[in-house]
């Protein structure tokens, strides 16, 4: 019997790869929440829900994108609520971060297949033990999720009581470091646009999701070497994502700022939100002029760092095309940055993550132009935010079509898993080739 079950898995692993099995992984933990999600008492109001409308809900929470066709706060009991929190807990760190830490837990030893899997889902420098690193992961999580629930809940205890301004904090804390964008408010965060502690807490809980678990780590590590008096550098990764992140964020405040005449706290949330891929809002985003639309579609596009629990096509991916723009028009062939050098297979991997986010964008266009009867900025925006798995909506998601809230699913899976990782598990596993074909004259330009 053993030996079977060994040729079985041997068999699946041959025709499967990593990526393919991170997919089915995803897959399988959207199907369960969705199944506890139709329970009865799942809901309020103790009726079973549309079993489509669950598993949106359920994809949703598992990409950590924050899209939702009912009112998370009202039409779901405590228990659904629960569960959609830990949908969205698991996403972000990765299912198999969890898997691993629950084998470790028991005293078990990860396999050279686990291995492979967590190397695909889990983002960090080949110097450092993965192992090692997923546990760091894990208390960096924890400790920062802790101490923003502890601001937000002391803050909503003297509005709810002890109890509820507990679970409000809890909630909210890990939604904004899970980049969730989930709110048990039914108005998001809008009653909460003059409050300067909400904001803040807030803000800082989404960047510090978004800026990836390598840079926090990084900065971990240097604040400790400089403490003890030891030579120790900020990577050049490290650098570059908190150079994006400012000018991303700072670039969609003052579009936003110009174009809403918004506050300046409210102008920074949406930027941060948007940028960050959380999806939280502090205004009615239907309400917003085309200018601020525009932009906060560009950076929901654009997106997170790299290793963290933001989506988007990723910051670094954008700073490595316009770098390569820039050396190209001056004609430079050797791509750096911060003195060190680009390697070339890493901007043709930011280009195939470009071409295939755009791909996408205009497949489900095209579809959702055909069954939805929305304005196309609508659509638009709706495709845009659940690929980059922000959350953000003009207010379609609840009207969409059966066949749209499909589409929606599909893309927020795309978006979690990584256009270009999606397009590598489409191809199947690499075959080498031993020729080369004669080189085409192809004109470009």
């Amino acid at each position: 019997m053993d030996w079977m079950k060994k040729i079985t898995i041997e068999k699946i692993w041959d025709i499967l790869t990593p990526i393919q099995l991170l997919i089915i992984g995803y897959i399988s933990i959207t199907i369960i929440g969705s199944l506890l999600l139709i329970l009865p008492f799942a809901s309020s109001s103790g009726i079973s829900q549309n079993y489509i409308d669950a598993l949106f809900t359920s994809t949703s929470a598992s990409t950590t994108t924050g899209l939702i066709i009912e009112d998370t706060g009202a039409y779901y009991s405590l228990f659904g609520q629960v569960i959609i929190l830990l949908l969205f807990q698991i996403g972000a760190l990765g299912y198999m971060i969890g898997v691993t830490l629950m084998v470790l837990g028991l005293g078990g030893k990860i396999s050279i297949t686990d291995r492979i899997l967590l190397r695909e889902s889990v983002k960090r420098p080949t110097t450092v033990d993965m192992i090692w690193f997923v546990k760091i992961i894990t208390i960096i999580t924890f400790t920062i999720e802790a101490l923003g629930a502890l601001v937000l809940s002391i803050y909503w205890t003297k509005d709810f009581g002890f109890s509820s301004g507990l679970y409000l904090g809890i909630f909210h804390s890990v939604s904004a470091f899970c980049t969730a964008g989930f709110s048990l408010f039914k108005d998001g965060f809008i009653g909460y646009q003059d409050s300067i502690l909400i904001n803040l807490a807030l803000s800082i809980l989404c960047i510090l999701g978004a800026i990836g678990f390598f840079v926090i780590y990084d900065v971990l590590r240097f604040t400790r070497a400089s403490y003890k008096k030891e030579q120790k550098k900020i990577s050049v990764y490290t650098k570059f994502s908190f150079l994006l992140t400012l000018l991303l964020i700072l670039t969609g405040f003052i579009v936003i700022f110009i174009s809403e005449g918004d506050s300046i706290m409210t102008s920074i949330f949406q930027s941060i939100s948007s940028s960050s891929t959380t999806g939280f809002n502090s205004v009615d985003i239907s309400t917003m002029g085309l200018p601020s639309l525009f932009i906060m579609m560009v950076l929901m596009f654009i997106g997170a760092s790299s290793g963290g629990t933001g989506g988007g096509m990723k910051s670094s991916t954008f700073g490595v095309l316009i770098l390569f723009t820039y050396y190209l028009l001056r004609g430079k062939k050797d791509l750096n940055i911060f003195k060190r050098v680009i390697a070339p297979e890493k901007i043709e991997k930011a280009f195939g993550i470009f071409i295939t986010s755009l791909i996408f964008i205009v497949v489900a266009l095209c579809i959702l132009l055909f069954t939805e009867e929305f304005t196309f900025i609508a659509i638009l925006f709706e495709i845009v935010s659940a690929l980059g798995t922000v959350g953000l909506s003009l207010g379609i998601t609840p009207y969409l079509s059966s066949v749209g809230k499909l589409v929606i699913i599909s893309l927020m899976l795309i978006g979690r898993v990584g256009p270009l990782a999606i397009g590598f598990s489409l191809l199947g596993k690499k075959k080498e080739i031993s020729f080369k074909y004669p080189k085409a004259d192809i004109f470009v330009g």
